[in-house]
């Protein structure tokens, strides 16, 4: 069953000379698949990812999230596809210092409002403890370490159960040992829970060891 498609995904950049990034991107990423997408600074990748995420709209082509067409949405009905459907790891954590674990955990649920807070703060226990997490909670961000900082990172990407997490270079800030771990995690989410990842990445170790490698070079695929 395929979750994300895209068809014929071409992207122009006119500053400071036009230049097309992506040039008639057409691939498709199955439930519960760990992809990861590579290649060098400028390949392309990245666009292709955040037009993949619905925060780029600036495309032509089409792309299809859990079989619905979400080329053309208006921001609003895209802004709720991403609060429900799509899960975000980034390179650095973009966690609240001040706030708890738990907290930060908790505010993409609070923010999609389907839940009452009693219920929300039941599932970022649960999901902190997924990530080995759980005694952790209470405690300000501000005071973990890079590694775990990250791993409540990935917590809050799972809060709202998504259908696919995106990572952008989401273990490009971590040292050999937690980028192992966050691995490991990634592995075990789509093995064990069925979810569906796709991540860009330097790290080639990290994508040779995923499920399926999309490489790219001037905003085309090699494989």
């Amino acid at each position: 069953m395929n979750i994300l498609e895209t068809k014929n995904i071409n992207k122009f950049f006119y500053q400071p000379t036009e230049f097309q990034v992506l040039k008639d991107i057409s691939f498709e990423v199955k439930k519960g698949e760990f992809l990861s997408m590579i290649g060098k600074s400028g390949s392309g990748k990245s666009t292709l990812l955040y037009v993949l995420s619905t925060m780029d709209t600036d495309y032509k082509g089409e792309l299809f999230i859990d079989n619905q067409l979400v080329t053309g949405l208006t921001t609003d009905q895209l802004a709720e596809i991403r609060n429900e459907k799509i899960g975000f790891v980034f390179q650095f954590h973009y966690l609240l210092p001040e706030f708890s674990c738990l907290r930060n955990v908790m505010i993409p649920a609070l923010k999609l409002g389907r839940l009452t807070e009693n219920e929300i703060e039941a599932r970022a226990y649960q999901k902190l403890e997924i990530l080995g997490l759980q005694d952790q909670a209470l405690k300000p961000a501000s005071k973990l370490s890079g590694g775990q900082q990250q791993r409540v990172a990935i917590a809050r990407a799972l809060i709202n159960d998504p259908l696919i997490i995106m990572g952008d270079e989401p273990t490009g800030n971590l040292d050999s040992k937690n980028t192992n771990i966050v691995f490991d995690i990634f592995q075990e989410l789509t093995q064990n829970f069925g979810q569906t990842i796709i991540a860009v990445t330097h790290d080639d170790d990290f994508a040779k060891k995923s499920d399926r490698i999309i490489e790219m070079k001037d905003g085309v695929i090699l494989t």
